[in-house]
């Protein structure tokens, strides 16, 4: 029986041994599709600050509405 329990829990450190390797050969992937977005954010809060500059006259930031 204790064998039995060894070779159980060598199996699954395996699959937990696969599944990190999965995960570390997604990474790349993750890294390039998060790099996306963050540009994407950028660009998007770019267009906000000018349209909020256009559309606030200055000297009238931080008046109370």
């Amino acid at each position: 029986m204790p064998d039995d329990a060894h070779a159980e829990r060598f199996r699954r450190h395996g699959e937990s041994m696969e599944g990190l390797a999965r995960l570390l050969a997604a990474q790349p992937e993750f890294n390039r599709q998060q790099l996306e977005i963050n540009a994407d954010v950028t660009t998007t809060r770019a267009h906000i600050e000018t349209l909020l500059a256009r559309m606030i006259p200055p000297g009238e930031h931080g008046r109370e509405a």
